[in-house]
């Protein structure tokens, strides 16, 4: 069997690849010819059908989903149906509760739905994460020192011997990775975090938002996190919003950042 962390290393050497498309689309930040939930299927299904031959990795987000109630999860589960096998699919969902509701949301998300890999909010503790972790072949990647303005309210604050409740959490995913499938959400507009949190997490696999619209330099978080590991580079605005969203606009977009990436993969 296979682990997660396994199967992405092998994806990204074989694709030459670290672009993972960030899937969020809402009427307001969309033009106003996007405002029905049918404009918006069929621009989701455009995104991936441009960006299949140049993404490894795809991310949507089930917030800009379950606003439309039943029909925002039945569009989810028609969006999960148009990737292709060899892709990672994960579900941003950021869940964290207690163990036993944890465990259905880890049912949802994984067996019917689908996704292979989700992102977890770590503030309840193990038992909050490891019912996301106990097959070797999903994912599970915890929210650490994320990409948003005010993440430094809790995110770095002081809990011990002057210990970061980031680093903290980051070491708390070594210790859950016994499976081989942990990751950590570390935020690009960060770069001297995104350096600390790899030091002392060595090879585990980041997934690194903040690129783009949130100001992050994908260049430099992108060397820091595959020192010693490897990363996904989160885009979604810069190539789901990208020019008068046409087939041609985002997958030109999508090129752009692929080629960034692979310049810095080769060094």
């Amino acid at each position: 069997m296979v682990s997660f962390n396994t199967r992405l290393s092998r994806l990204v050497q074989s694709r030459h690849s670290a672009l993972c498309v960030g899937l969020d689309l809402s009427p307001e930040t969309l033009p106003g010819v996007y405002q029905s939930l049918d404009d918006l299927k069929r621009l989701t299904a455009t995104i991936i059908d441009a960006t299949r031959d140049i993404a490894i990795a795809y991310k949507p987000n089930l917030a800009f989903f379950e606003r439309w109630g039943s029909s925002g999860f039945k569009w989810l589960e028609e969006t999960m149906a148009l990737f292709d096998d060899e892709v990672i699919v994960i579900g941003d969902a950021k869940r964290g509760d207690i163990g036993t509701t944890a465990q259905q949301y880890a049912r949802a998300l994984f067996d019917h739905f689908g996704f292979d890999a989700v992102t977890v909010n770590p503030y309840m503790g193990r038992e909050a994460i490891e019912p996301f972790t106990e097959d070797p072949r999903r994912g599970t990647f915890i929210l650490c020192r994320t990409s948003n303005p005010s993440a430094k309210d809790l995110q770095d604050l002081i809990v011990g011997k002057g210990t970061t409740l980031y680093e903290h959490t980051a070491r708390l995913a070594v210790e859950l990775n016994v499976r081989d499938n942990v990751g950590l959400v570390v935020g690009a507009t960060a770069p001297r975090e995104v350096q600390r949190i790899r030091a002392l997490t060595p090879r585990v696999p980041f997934l690194l938002p903040g690129v783009g619209a949130q100001g992050g330099d994908l260049e430099t978080a992108l060397r820091q996190a595959n020192h010693n590991g490897l990363a996904l580079i989160t885009i979604s605005r810069g190539i789901t919003h990208a020019g008068d969203g046409s087939y041609r606009a985002i997958q030109e977009a999508a090129r752009s950042y692929a080629q960034r990436i692979q310049v810095v993969l080769d060094e």
